[in-house]
């Protein structure tokens, strides 16, 4: 085969092959514009020309160049040439050889099918940063040749050396994947290890880190038992990537659950964490929702701050969201928040979530709320089969690209002897000299009936009647005595019409008054007290249950 025939389709080839066969302009013809004689004389005054590129040995300057040149000919791709370079790199490679067998290199790298196709398109094609045999990294391109005006024709595979790019981009996404191991962990030790399970409810939990670059986001979830029943259940999402908004959603967290411990209202501990969120960064905000469930009230009460809603499918399979009341995400500032509650009865399930759950590129966000609704309405089983399912439906992969925290909580209805150990009764007291003793028998005897140990139900009596006497003496009606038995714990609580909270002190002991809620503390596992919606207070004990064997 004669090489010197062959010519690579190189840029800029064609232009300078044209630029030669323009005529030449006379210099010294001055009745067209022409520049003067001396002028032209200058013009012409220059080096003698450069040999064309079609007159340069091609030969001589490939079998220079530092990169890899191999030529190949016909359908089996029969070796050409090789040069020093890919010599040194591979070999020594007889010609005439199809590729199969004389680049067996060639084979390794998956580049014989993209042969077969440079030479049936005619165009060239390129092949990045593949990791070759002899352990260095190069791009490959492969470019047709055709011979001649005959139908012949080959490809010449030219290989950069791009090894100190690979090992850089290596050692940048090796980085990248230590980024991301340290946010995730630092984002999964900052989530609850193990939910607290409240006697009412049943709930389960997931988490899945978006990506598989160092973008782990600052979606977080809680449950918090606030005492006499009640249950805060919280989730959030930071917005931003990587360990900084891990450490954000960290202190977000923890505030919640210090705030919470106060058994404040949802839109009052919204309130608080909207300031502490502008502290921590003013540039950098935060969704969240609040809600507390109370079983005697049967209802769900939230606060949103820029969040989703909550979804709540009832007894009968309706799905119900939540809407207003919903505000600004935290951060923002200058915002009153409020309390918007909606059913959660026997039989319920509610579902909280963060936005990678449900919002898609390609979709509106309330087509995937919609969609997600339509999970849930058909999802039954225990939290955590619902809410597998629901991360299911949703698409939800290792590679998805956000991330995705969900929280299902299921208020259980419970028939039968579980039934039992669910119990309520309540008393309404009209105040007089005759409310504390009918407290007291009305205590023993829902106590008696349900049949509690004798040690139980005399401490149960003493603490409802300490609690009544304290309403009678510093509340206001309406005063109600409410007492409660779950699995766990017995719950006693007196409410009245009187915002100001009882604290424990110590009574000196020429102190008539001062006693009853230090007793409480005393034989009580627990005691606390909340303001009411629409003013009052709730003050309440409990007292944990023998566990039967």
């Amino acid at each position: 085969m004669n090489f010197t025939r062959w010519s690579a389709r190189l840029p800029g080839t064609q232009r300078r092959a044209a630029a030669r066969t323009e005529p030449a302009v006379t210099p010294d013809r001055r009745g067209e514009g022409s520049v003067p004689a001396a002028r032209a004389e200058h013009l012409t005054d220059e080096p003698p020309s450069l040999p064309a590129v079609d007159e340069l040995p091609v030969r001589e300057v490939l079998d220079r160049a530092p990169a890899l040149v191999a030529l190949v000919h016909g359908a089996d791709h029969r070796l050409v040439y090789v040069n020093e370079a890919y010599a040194t790199a591979f070999g020594t490679r007889p010609p005439g050889e199809p590729a199969r067998e004389a680049l067996p290199e060639l084979r390794e790298l998956g580049l014989l099918p993209l042969l077969d196709q440079v030479l049936r398109s005619g165009k060239p094609r390129t092949l990045k940063s593949r990791k070759a045999p002899d352990g260095r990294s190069y791009t490959f391109t492969c470019t047709p040749v055709r011979e001649g005006a005959g139908s012949g024709g080959g490809v010449l595979v030219f290989a950069t050396d791009v090894t100190d790019h690979a090992e850089a981009a290596e050692r940048l996404r090796a980085s990248e994947r230590r980024q991301r191991e340290t946010a995730v962990t630092l984002q999964r030790s900052l989530l609850p290890q193990e939910l607290e399970q409240p006697d009412d409810l049943r709930i389960a939990a997931t988490y899945h880190p978006g990506g598989t670059e160092a973008a782990v986001g600052g979606d977080w979830y809680d449950v918090i038992t606030l005492g006499g029943g009640r249950t805060a259940l919280v989730i959030g999402d930071v917005m931003g990537r990587g360990v900084r908004a891990a450490a954000v959603m960290g202190q977000l967290r923890t505030a919640v659950r210090a705030y919470a411990r106060l058994d404040l209202p949802p839109h009052e501990v919204l309130q608080l964490l909207d300031g502490l969120a502008t502290e921590i960064d003013a540039n950098q905000i935060a969704t969240c929702v609040y809600a507390i469930h109370d079983p005697n009230e049967g209802r769900l009460v939230y606060a949103s701050a820029g969040h989703l809603p909550i979804l709540v499918r009832d007894e009968s399979g309706t799905v119900q969201r939540t809407d207003e009341p919903t505000g600004p995400p935290l951060g923002t500032g200058g915002w009153m928040h409020s309390s918007g509650s909606i059913a959660l009865g026997p039989g319920s399930t509610a579902v909280l979530y963060t936005d990678g759950l449900v919002e898609r590129r390609d979709a509106d966000l309330d087509e995937g709320i919609a969609a997600l609704e339509r999970a849930l309405a058909g999802a039954t089983g225990t939290p955590q089969v619902v809410c597998d399912r629901l991360v299911r439906t949703a698409g939800v992969t290792a590679d998805h690209d956000d991330d995705v925290a969900v929280l299902v909580l299921q208020h259980p209805a419970r028939t039968g002897p579980d039934a039992e150990l669910f119990r309520n009764a309540a008393l309404e007291l009209l105040g007089g000299v005759e409310a504390a003793p009918r407290a007291r028998a009305f205590a023993s005897g829902v106590l008696t009936s349900w049949r509690f140990p004798a040690d139980l139900h005399d401490l149960g009596v003493l603490a409802a009647s300490e609690l009544v006497a304290n309403s009678l003496q510093h509340g206001t009606p309406p005063m109600r005595l409410r007492l409660r038995r779950t699995d766990r714990r017995l719950i006693i609580e007196v409410t009245d019409g009187d915002d100001h909270l009882p604290r424990r002190r110590r009574a000196e002991p020429g102190d008539e008054s001062g006693r009853g809620i230090a007793i409480v503390a005393t034989i009580a596992s627990n005691w606390g007290c909340r303001r009411t919606p629409g003013g009052g207070k709730a003050v309440w004990c409990e007292f944990a249950l023998p566990r039967t064997p």
